[in-house]
């Protein structure tokens, strides 16, 4: 593994467009629960499946029952970047990393100081009206009484992508400019199953493609490099 590290530091040092494509495995170790892992949302007992309750249909039907959930499992306000975050800002503002693309909603990637984010499911951070168009702050919507209103009186909704929604196309499109544009593609805390999300991969065309993350994902044979160790071991090393 000590080699596979020492390969990777290699690659980074030699490549000048790196593409960062991250999912929930970047952001647990700043200690936010994943979703498809044994202690995942996805496996924790609730009055409706996470999936269902984080569905287009469920949040106009049940708008209160789906505020409950989203206050309970869905504030990230209280998270910290971790060393993946840090080193990825640091890459960026040498002018060697030119994108993150994130399935991730928590805002850490900004937090830590990256500005070129792409983010495919949206962010906790915005907030809108659905009369008005308003905007409004996570504090605002996590702070609320039962359902966040607008001071027009408009239901507030979050700015992520729920299940039954499209992806935003403009996000879609300069996630896929920028890994066709790469020179080093580093794909890491994802499982690669999530649909469209996880085609983005495909419109890979450069030099070196890197996976690290846990868990096998359906893409290995298809990496220069693999990675199954933790993101923040790998990340310290650079």
């Amino acid at each position: 593994m000590e080699e596979k590290i020492k390969q990777f530091k290699q690659l980074v040092e030699e490549s000048n467009n790196i593409v960062f494509f991250g999912g929930a495995g970047v952001s647990t170790e700043s200690g936010i629960p994943d979703f498809r892992s044994k202690d995942g949302l996805y496996n924790q007992q609730y009055d409706y499946p996470p999936e269902t309750i984080l569905s287009h249909t469920f949040f106009i039907n049940k708008t209160d029952e789906f505020y409950r959930f989203y206050k309970a499992k869905m504030n990230c306000l209280k998270y910290e970047p971790n060393i993946t975050h840090i080193k990825l800002a640091e890459l960026e503002n040498k002018g060697k990393l030119k994108a993150v693309i994130t399935q991730n909603i928590d805002g850490l990637h900004q937090k830590a100081g990256s500005k070129t984010v792409y983010e495919l499911h949206g962010s906790v951070l915005r907030n809108y009206c659905m009369s008005c168009n308003k905007f409004y702050g996570a504090e605002y919507v996590f702070n609320s009484d039962g359902i966040p209103k607008c001071s027009c009186g408009g239901i507030i909704k979050p700015d992520v992508v729920l299940y039954q929604e499209g992806l935003d196309d403009n996000t879609i499109t300069k996630s896929i400019l920028a890994i066709q544009n790469a020179d080093l593609l580093i794909v890491a805390g994802t499982s690669l199953t999530v649909w469209p999300a996880s085609g983005l991969i495909n419109y890979f065309q450069g030099r070196n493609l890197v996976l690290i993350n846990r868990d096998a994902t359906p893409y290995d044979n298809k990496a220069d490099l693999v990675i199954n160790d933790s993101l923040g071991k790998v990340f310290n090393e650079i």
